[in-house]
């Protein structure tokens, strides 16, 4: 497979294009490739892969921050965060099959960024000494753009901990690049060895509309499943791309056809150079209700959520003057499961913008990324 990783080498872009286009790239990275790109209608500016993967100018407003979630709160070793008390994890690779531009870690793409560390030792033995560690997620970046020989070594140590009994591999590899899957039986006899019946293993999926998911990228999700391994989809919320009911709905469905669950929609972080792509919180959360509202029972599984500095947030409801939310995970144990109730405010977008509080939650010294103008 041909990645491209220069502007000018994306041949469906004109001069005049690619000109507009350098100073996005200079700021953030691109990586694309060949079976990506023809996913797109290049007939049409406003195509929702072109978004996903070709670089915007609107790319260079800049509202929000590099770490909006604060994740350097929680890197206790190099490569390790961990902010929740079972799960911790291991961001293991610096490189995606694609760099989506809504990226919340586009950070360690840039020179700044030193978050990935090639040598795992301090963060396994921070996971063997903290017991309470019951799952472990592998990041990045994608994991499954390492070599499968480097792959297997880390879960060959992870299997080795007896109280780690869940490890999860976050990729976007089956919509980016389906063929790291089909063309390599290696891979697939590694997680069919790396499963087990009381420890499976877990591939959270990152398909972000329903053309990405192509016969090849269907094929790989089955031979993946046919390994033991379990697998769930999560997306961002994202203007442009999946912010139709009619389209989230259908993601949500076929994802379900094919065993795919809904696993998390996420409120698009406010990181720096996405404001193009983020939605209000309360706008997201009724185009959410609509398109669940389109789906069977097993496509509407999934929970609309912020993944804030706090903890993850789940929007639970609304009224004409009220909006509902609890933690679903808590940064903070005794914050597990609070419920909090706001006035409206149709210009939040973000936890942050919250200001009136109802139930007793403060927040100290919030910053309003994405706030009004």
């Amino acid at each position: 497979m041909k990645y491209l990783t220069k502007i000018e080498k994306t041949p469906q872009l004109d001069a005049e294009q690619i000109q507009r286009l350098r100073p996005v790239t200079e700021k953030f990275s691109y990586r694309s490739n060949e079976y990506y790109n023809k996913l797109i209608n290049w007939e049409d500016p406003d195509d929702p892969i072109r978004r996903i993967i070709i670089p915007d100018e609107r790319e260079l407003d800049m509202h929000g921050r590099l770490d909006a979630s604060s994740e350097a709160n929680y890197t206790l070793a190099p490569g390790l965060q961990h902010k929740y008390q079972f799960t911790a994890l291991l961001l293991v690779s610096e490189v995606c099959g694609g760099y989506c531009r809504f990226c919340f870690r586009k950070r360690i793409f840039m020179e700044e960024g030193e978050e990935i560390s090639r040598d795992l030792t301090e963060g396994l033995d921070y996971i063997r000494s903290h017991r309470e560690l019951n799952n472990v997620l592998l990041t990045g970046g994608d994991p499954l753009v390492l070599a499968t020989e480097k792959l297997d070594a880390i879960l060959a140590e992870l299997r080795k901990i007896d109280h780690v009994r869940i490890v999860r591999i976050g990729t976007k590899m089956p919509a980016f690049n389906p063929f790291r899957i089909l063309d390599d039986p290696k891979l697939l006899e590694m997680f069919e060895r790396h499963g087990s019946d009381d420890r499976k293993l877990y591939v959270m999926t990152h398909f972000n509309h329903p053309r990405e998911l192509t016969p090849e990228a269907r094929r790989a999700v089955t031979l993946l499943m046919k390994t033991g391994a379990v697998l769930a989809n999560q997306t961002p919320l994202l203007r442009g791309i999946n912010d139709d009911p009619a389209v989230l709905g259908e993601l949500f469905n076929e994802l379900s056809y094919i065993g795919v669950p809904p696993y998390y929609l996420f409120q698009c972080r406010p990181t720096l150079g996405n404001r193009m792509f983020s939605i209000p919180i309360e706008e997201g959360f009724e185009i959410f209700e609509k398109a669940r509202m389109l789906c069977s029972g097993t496509g509407k599984r999934a929970r609309f959520v912020m993944s804030h500095v706090t903890g993850k947030i789940e929007m639970v409801g609304r009224t004409e003057d009220l909006v509902y939310f609890r933690y679903h995970r808590a940064a903070n144990f005794d914050e597990k499961a609070r419920f909090m109730v706001f006035r409206s405010n149709p210009r939040a977008y973000w936890f942050d913008d919250y200001e009136e509080i109802l139930a007793g939650y403060s927040i100290e010294n919030p910053y309003r990324c994405f706030g009004p103008d």
